[in-house]
């Protein structure tokens, strides 16, 4: 066991982990590759991501893996990204079920390839019955996408009669949004040395704690995991709080 592991504490974990898997292409391109090679090799970053979460017994972890900004990218490198998304899933499922992660997908689905769409559905349908890990990607997503959404679905909620206006507040909005199963993210980590949102989980990240590093993705193992973690649990989460309430109130610290 690691040292860095050794020294987390346990009972002040984050709940919710997400991150924005940034760095793969200059990866690859400092290497004298393509960028699909980059991609090819982030994909072991996420098994051993999630692996370090298991093992810490984080239920939720939610990935950035193509938002829908990334259409226009060159269509070579699109192409193989969707192909690389369902060989990976055709070949994780079997992990997914042995360690019961259910798979969760957040986005636009209707936007990708049919082929892609169907292995997709396959896999959520095969992982439904999982329930000690959430792994939720998050496929041609951007939080301007789910807002305009979901403010289009109360609307026409609203002119059916479903939906009072004078009834509409925050925990309406958020069970319009496409993470209303979910917690709200504890901890962001983003990847590259990038200090981005980069239109992800706008509406979500209200108050986690955010952690960026220079790590490209593909470089990014368990150890910057623990990292990640250690550096979230010495931050004094407030949640718009004086310090000594919540010296009177520590479980507001790492409230989910």
């Amino acid at each position: 066991m690691s040292e860095l592991k050794n020294n987390i504490d346990l009972t002040k974990l984050p709940n919710h982990i997400a991150i924005i898997m940034d760095g793969n292409g200059r990866w690859a391109k400092e290497k004298g590759h393509d960028r699909l090679y980059g991609h090819y090799h982030g994909v072991e970053s996420v098994r051993n991501i999630l692996e370090g979460c298991a093992e810490l017994n984080i239920p939720y972890l939610t990935l950035y893996a193509f938002s829908t900004e990334n259409w226009d990218r060159p269509k070579d490198e699109v192409d193989g990204l969707m192909e690389l998304l369902v060989d990976t899933i055709r070949k994780e499922v079997i992990t997914l079920n042995k360690n019961s992660i259910k798979l969760h997908v957040i986005g636009d689905m209707h936007t990708l390839p049919p082929f892609a769409r169907k292995e997709l559905e396959e896999a959520l349908l095969e992982t439904s019955h999982n329930e000690k890990f959430n792994l939720i990607l998050a496929l041609s997503y951007s939080s301007r996408w789910e807002l305009l959404n979901a403010v289009k679905n109360i609307a026409v909620d609203v002119k059916e009669g479903k939906l009072s206006t004078e009834n509409i507040d925050q925990d309406t909005l958020q069970k319009y949004l496409a993470t209303s199963e979910f917690p709200d993210p504890d901890l962001l980590i983003r990847t590259s040395g990038e200090y981005r949102i980069s239109n992800f989980l706008l509406y979500q990240l209200a108050y986690a704690e955010l952690y960026f590093t220079s790590t490209r993705w593909p470089d990014f193992r368990k150890e910057n995991l623990f990292e990640a973690i250690l550096d979230f649990q010495r931050r004094r989460r407030r949640f718009g709080r004086t310090d000594e309430q919540i010296t009177h109130r520590p479980e507001q610290l790492f409230q989910s």
